[in-house]
């Protein structure tokens, strides 16, 4: 029966520890429910990527945040 923690704990354990979701201090207003349909946007689309098929989640949101077009092809955005 344990089995199915797997399928519970496995997106929040990727919402807290790839995007330091526990760390946010961000309490006032709509901010955390915008934040938190934010975060799972970024997840998924960082999990959709299969540019990089052998990168990890990980590496894929550390190369979006280290290069500029990396950032912008991951949701699919072209530039003008």
């Amino acid at each position: 029966m344990r089995w199915h923690w797997g399928i519970e704990n496995n997106p929040h354990w990727r919402l807290d520890v790839l995007l330091r979701k526990d760390v946010c201090a961000v309490r006032r207003d709509h901010a955390p429910q915008n934040l938190s349909i934010i975060r799972r946007l970024i997840l998924n689309l960082l999990k959709l990527d299969t540019t990089h098929p052998k990168r990890s989640v990980r590496l894929r949101r550390k190369c979006a945040g280290w290069d500029d077009d990396e950032r912008m092809r991951v949701p699919g955005i072209s530039p003008l």
